[in-house]
């Protein structure tokens, strides 16, 4: 007799002996009980617990595994974080956003963001009775525990609201600009948005050039959209203008409160009470030049154990922030609230006041610090024999740029490197030596993408794009922190301490067949198999190496990647090729990296500020707030770079310029200036007398008659056409001819043949077909 499994179990654990004993020992679940099983327990869908749920042992969890791999073979399930779910699944903790009621009242929400096929599925947002504090209503944006229904007439799922985020109004930004005839508009500061009229009643004190707040009226069915003046935001002929832009469009909190400031001044440096006193060490830091704060500090000795020849002592300490901001104090809450400081060009936007982030916590050369240290030994081949934590006070010996120290090692030291190169610097790329052998033996994924960085001029414009040179001393660093990383990990677990994990997935099967399909228009093949390995990857970029589509295999595999994100639950990092890994080393800037020295202090007895049983029950919770405001900062800092690129090259429209294409989609060709680490669009309709064809596949655009066309990462040469500074668009004309593609004539007729069935062909003049 089959066996049914009852809704109720889900996330319930005094079901899960039950559910197993009723099941006969030759029964095998049909595919819709699997199905079924693994969606209405989301948090236990990973194949063990399938098959514990449903009593399989022997040869029947081999035919689970391939029935699992089938399912996923069929786009039926979706695998991460070593957990199975349907596709297009909402997770179980999701961000959501309430777009309405239904006929009975019931609050209606959709995932904020959702990337299934299809229309996003609708969440009936459920309010427990008696609940107290703020009751959310249409327009919010809520974090919130899902459940999946069995309802097929109603909403696929139902939600259980955990935070209600800061209410946003129907306010956009703009900048307010006075024209010549007296009238007033508002220019769009993002891409789609239309330009605004602002009449004189409106204006609420805006002057030209200020950037403003406004509400958009309902459109009128003839002329420009009209709005009004809700909030003058500051003038864009002042600095770091243009990064106010971003910090306003994507709500990320930048003005402390008064009661977050006050705590922080009425902050006491740390004593030596309960620590060891590590003083006499000579760790040093090692910045970027321009860094105004130092969270980590770092010294290396050889072993002297005999029986470890040839292997290394290291040391990092991290900047004890732990010391200071304490679980649910107002410290605390804005940095969760911020989640991580953000970094544009012209400014920082930091986690935590000065007061702490700059001073109290900063390791500053010759002054006491408090810290938590891991010292590690490893083997002369690189591996972590063993490691230990220590709370610990602190004196830096240097402060020291990248280039300055990788300069003293070069032959070149200055008056501070020269006293400590024997004793502190050498002995330091001495172990760093011995670490990259650990590294290349771990094979994590090496992708080849040189980071931009962009100066300004004292007035907040851009004065240049360099691409700064990739030092030793920066991977030095580096590694050395993503090891402290691995300890804390692998202590917390195994001391069984809740912790937030820095989690990376494999590439989904789906993005793994999409790359296969590209690699093999090049005549490269990409291993099948259910395990995926960095290694494979880095298989395919070693051999693309120096060749003309080396850059673009480097693209499409990044584009390939899972995205990085924290989790309480550990599926490992992919992209480092670690089974552990845990954000240690920058409690300064990353709330993430605060919950693993609080972990840390609990697990070890290091004294107060530990982590409280409170906080270990919201630690899901947490890692979704702090991955979304990850993302929030990425999504600005790019925004900022676009703006102030488009501002700088507003004056060279009709110039051209060397480009690379970085994107194709069915509507035109993105392409960037390496120079400059900008984007820009090409419209289809511009490239030519040709109907142009997008194969996905190939990642290009052909024409229908000729077959030639453009393929990512090509180099090509276009003109500037058209420029939108505070929206950070730029539009360009294509130069360069189209070029034959590789095997162009095979997949242009089976391109063509999918085209005719089921894509818009556009012609010159943007007319479809």
């Amino acid at each position: 007799m089959p066996r049914r499994i009852s809704g109720r179990s889900h996330g319930d654990p005094r079901h899960a002996d039950t559910r197993a004993k009723v099941v006969k020992d030759d029964y095998r679940p049909s595919r819709d009980e699997i199905l079924r099983y693994i969606a209405e327990n989301p948090d236990r869908s990973g194949k063990r617990e399938i098959a514990k749920a449903f009593a399989l042992r022997g040869q029947d969890r081999v035919w689970l595994k391939d029935m699992l791999r089938d399912l996923q073979d069929e786009g039926l399930l979706t695998k991460e974080r070593k957990r199975l779910s349907r596709a297009g699944a909402v997770p179980h903790v999701a961000v959501l956003d309430i777009f309405g009621r239904d006929d009975d009242g019931v609050l209606l929400a959709n995932p904020s963001e959702y990337t299934g096929a299809g229309s996003p599925p609708v969440i009936a947002i459920r309010i427990s009775r008696g609940a107290s504090g703020p009751v959310p209503g249409i327009g919010d944006r809520v974090l919130a525990k899902t459940f999946p229904t069995d309802d097929p007439s109603g909403p696929a799922y139902t939600g259980r609201v955990m935070k209600i985020f800061e209410k946003r109004s129907d306010a956009v930004l703009g900048v307010f600009r006075v024209l010549k005839d007296g009238t007033f508009r508002i220019e769009p500061v993002e891409r789609r948005q239309p330009e605004l009229i602002v009449d004189k009643e409106f204006q609420n004190g805006a002057m030209n050039g200020d950037l403003v707040e406004v509400e958009p009226a309902r459109a009128s069915r003839y002329g420009l959209p009209r709005a009004k003046v809700l909030a003058v935001l500051g003038s864009l002929t002042s600095e770091k203008a243009v990064s106010m832009i971003a910090i306003h469009a994507h709500d990320i909190p930048h003005v402390f409160p008064a009661d977050v400031i006050a705590e922080a001044e009425a902050v006491k440096p740390a004593t030596l009470d309960h620590r060891e006193d590590w003083r006499d060490l000579p760790l040093v830091t090692i910045d970027p030049a321009d860094a105004k704060d130092h969270d980590d500090a770092v010294f290396a000795t050889p072993d002297p154990d005999e029986k470890n020849p040839g292997g290394v002592v290291v040391t990092v300490a991290i900047a004890d922030v732990a010391a200071y901001v304490r679980y649910g104090k107002p410290l605390d809450r804005e940095a969760l609230k911020r989640g991580n400081s953000v970094y544009f060009p012209d400014r920082v936007v930091p986690m935590l006041p000065e007061r702490i982030s700059n001073d109290l916590c900063s390791l500053r050369e010759g002054e006491d610090r408090p810290a938590i240290a891991v010292r590690m030994t490893f083997s002369s081949e690189g591996r972590k024999l063993r490691h230990s934590f220590h709370r610990v006070m602190m004196k830096s010996a240097a402060k020291l740029a990248y280039p300055q120290a990788q300069a003293a090692i070069d032959g070149m030291p200055d008056d501070k490197t020269r006293p400590i190169l024997d004793s502190v610097l050498k002995p330091l790329w001495d172990a760093y030596a011995v670490l990259k052998r650990g590294r290349d033996a771990r094979q994590p994924l090496e992708l080849d993408l040189p980071e931009r960085k962009i100066l300004l001029k004292p007035d907040g414009t851009v004065d240049r794009v360099v691409v700064p040179e990739r030092l030793d001393a920066h991977k030095l660093i580096e590694e050395f922190m993503i090891q402290a990383n691995v300890a804390a990990a692998e202590t917390l677990e195994g001391k069984k301490e809740p912790l937030v994990y820095r989690i990376h997935d494999a590439p989904s099967l789906a993005k793994q067949e999409s790359l296969r399909d590209f690699l093999a228009t090049l005549s490269l093949s990409l291993a099948r198999g259910a395990q995926m390995r960095p290694s494979q990857f880095n298989g395919i970029l070693e051999r693309v190496r120096g060749a003309d589509n080396e850059a673009l295999v480097n693209e499409v595999v990044l584009r390939s990647q899972s995205q990085a994100e924290y989790s309480p639950k550990n599926i490992g990092h992919f992209g480092l090729n670690l089974r552990r890994y845990a954000h240690f080393t920058s409690p300064i800037r990353r709330y993430a990296d605060l919950v693993v020295h609080r972990g840390l202090i609990a697990a070890l007895g290091l004294g107060s500020g530990g982590l409280t049983q409170q906080e270990a029950d919201r630690l899901e919770e947490v890692a979704a707030l702090i991955s979304a405001t990850e993302r929030r900062a990425m999504a600005a800092e790019r925004d900022t770079v676009d703006r102030l690129i488009a501002a700088y090259l507003a004056e060279r429209v009709n110039d051209t310029f060397d480009a690379r294409i970085s994107g194709v989609t069915k509507a035109g060709l993105f392409v960037q200036l390496p120079q400059y680490g900008a984007d820009g669009f090409i419209p289809v309709s511009s490239l030519g007398g040709d109907y142009y064809i997008y194969d996905e596949t190939a990642r290009s655009l052909y024409g229908e008659r000729t077959g030639r066309g453009y393929q990512l990462a090509d180099r090509v040469e276009v003109r500037l056409v058209e420029v939108a500074p505070m929206a950070g668009a730029m539009r360009f004309e294509m130069l360069t001819d189209p070029k034959p593609l590789p095997g162009s004539r095979r997949s242009f007729h089976k391109a063509k043949g999918r085209a005719r069935a089921s894509q818009p062909r556009v012609g010159p003049r943007g007319r479809r077909r």
